[in-house]
């Protein structure tokens, strides 16, 4: 659903299933400037969303979006195959016994789950903690937008019941 969003928001954006604009990408990236500064990096292989093959991806991490490239040389002009809003993530976590492959992790939305292998243990552990704090990160920006301070509503004054001003305190 992920990559299906993304495809439908590049469509409109472009007016055209081919989109390799800058303008496009930046359009529909939410402003986020991914050819630099990222929080994390790297290859992994990521499951396909119709045709459940195994394709290597450059990815990154950046300011609560994950995106994937077919190629780590990310510049201005990139356009990424797919992007994950992290906020609509539920959870990170090894996968390895659901897909029976080593290094191997996922990450659930509401509406699907994504699988992914890393090229060693010590990178799966390092992509699921850097996802992770991105999702506490940006859940939270959102939850803050919802917060309602109850101290600073008006309180309402109680007013007595007669039989409690009618009865003598014991």
């Amino acid at each position: 659903m992920a990559a299906s969003l993304w495809r439908a928001v590049m469509d409109s954006v472009s007016g055209s299933s081919s989109s390799s604009s800058p303008s496009a990408a930046d359009a529909a990236s939410g402003g986020v400037e991914f050819w630099h500064g990222a929080e994390r990096t790297g290859w992994l292989n990521k499951q396909g969303e119709y045709i459940k093959t195994w394709r290597r991806r450059w990815f990154v991490l950046k300011q609560g979006r994950l995106f994937w490239f077919k190629d780590p040389a990310v510049t201005r002009a990139s356009v990424p195959r797919g992007v994950i809003p992290v906020a609509s993530c539920l959870t990170v976590k090894g996968a390895e016994d659901v897909l029976n492959r080593q290094f191997a992790f996922e990450l659930s939305t509401p509406a699907e789950t994504m699988y992914f292998i890393a090229d060693s243990e010590k990178e799966k552990e390092e992509w699921i903690n850097s996802i992770g704090r991105s999702i506490v990160q940006h859940s939270r920006s959102i939850a803050d937008d919802e917060v309602v301070d109850y101290d600073s509503r008006p309180k309402a004054t109680a007013q007595p019941k007669d039989s409690e001003e009618s009865e003598p305190a014991a």
